[in-house]
């Protein structure tokens, strides 16, 4: 077997490829976006067939090695179309990874999915059983679930991002590099933002949802992140999934399930770290948005308004156009205008009404 890796400049697609490497798993194709240099060294470590970049304008930079090269959202769709391999993991961030998604699944592939947009966007068009969850909680929720007897509740966990010391009257004039300053590791700029406000726990609510069909879905902060996802049976036990927070277990369980329960990439977790672990709610105070996850669940195809205005907001604030409430203001603004939805049957008529919550989101004043 071999994979299509989208996203292999990013922190979890250099993961993967560590995982591959480790697993003698050939790579047929490699999607990346800016980083040239760094696609030029996995080409070059892993030989791909076929490799896709952003732009047009970096062709003259890729250094191929007989790789048949494509651009940009269409090329991605080409060169899975080529593709033999059965298993893609989509590593893309933000509403660009939804498209590859459902047209990998329409050609017969599964997809190892840790692009959070496609199931918020558009989870009611998803065949999930086609998904095999990369994200660490929703991996988490997977692994306690195998072969489980009947739940009532799952339970997933958040880190508090950037600010869950930072005094409250402070938070909404905060700058965007305070928000990138995570308190418990590095990832991209989007998903640390996300982190920061609590988006990143709607959506993968709205994940665990579209994935196990569970509306009694809660969130607590666990701030040594080690204890990923819990899960409350019908006969009142519980039981809870901890690992070192490193994505590499997660992909590992993806790509080839029989190898990762022999393989260990992680450290051991020792008694001493379960002694201070604590869980404490998530305060709407502190992260207003989180007042938001009621209506998520009671209708999940808000998740795509919840999307949209969000990567809106997000990059406005990470070019400095506003401080952080700015964010805050723009979303529930937006939610409350699209709080009721048209029938959303098709990529195309989601898309389309993707383009509208953006443009409004970027009509408000802040």
């Amino acid at each position: 077997m071999s994979l299509a890796l989208l996203g292999s400049t990013g922190s979890i697609g250099v993961s993967t490829l560590k995982v591959a490497k480790a697993f003698n798993l050939p790579i047929e194709l490699l999607v990346a976006g800016k980083n040239i240099n760094l696609l030029n060294s996995q080409i070059k470590e892993f030989s791909p067939s076929y490799v896709v970049i952003a732009d047009r304008e970096d062709l003259d930079k890729v250094q191929g090695r007989g790789a048949k090269v494509f651009c940009g959202s269409e090329g991605i769709k080409e060169a899975l179309s080529l593709c033999a391999s059965p298993l893609v993991l989509n590593a893309l961030v933000g509403f660009v990874g939804l498209e590859p998604t459902m047209h990998s699944i329409a050609l017969g592939k599964k997809v190892a999915l840790a692009n959070k947009e496609s199931l918020v966007s558009a989870g009611w068009l998803i065949d999930t059983s086609k998904i095999i969850p990369v994200d660490s909680e929703h991996f988490s929720l997977w692994y306690l679930l195998r072969g489980s007897k009947a739940f009532s509740s799952l339970l997933i966990t958040a880190s508090g991002g950037a600010f869950r010391d930072t005094p409250l009257h402070s938070i909404p004039t905060q700058t965007p590099s305070n928000a990138l300053k995570h308190p418990n590791w590095s990832m991209g700029a989007k998903i640390t933002i996300d982190s920061a406000s609590m988006i990143n726990k709607l959506f993968e609510v709205l994940e665990a949802f579209w994935l196990f069909g569970c509306k009694n879905i809660e969130a607590l902060i666990e701030r040594k992140s080690l204890i990923h996802a819990l899960v409350e049976y019908q006969d009142g036990s519980m039981s809870a999934h901890l690992a070192r927070p490193d994505m590499c277990l997660a992909i590992s369980y993806a790509l080839n399930p029989s190898l990762a329960q022999s393989t260990s990439f992680l450290p051991k977790i020792s008694l001493q770290d379960l002694s201070s672990l604590a869980l404490e709610p998530i305060s709407k105070e502190r992260y207003p948005l989180w007042e938001l996850k009621e209506a998520l669940l009671e209708t999940p195809s808000l998740g795509v308004v919840l999307n949209a205005c969000n990567e809106v907001a997000v990059e406005g604030f990470l070019g400095e156009k506003y401080l952080f409430g700015g964010m805050t203001k723009i979303i529930l603004e937006s939610m409350h205008r699209f709080s009721s939805l048209p029938a959303l049957k098709s990529l195309e008529e989601i898309v389309e009404f993707d383009k509208e919550v953006r443009s409004f989101a970027r009509s408000l004043k802040v």
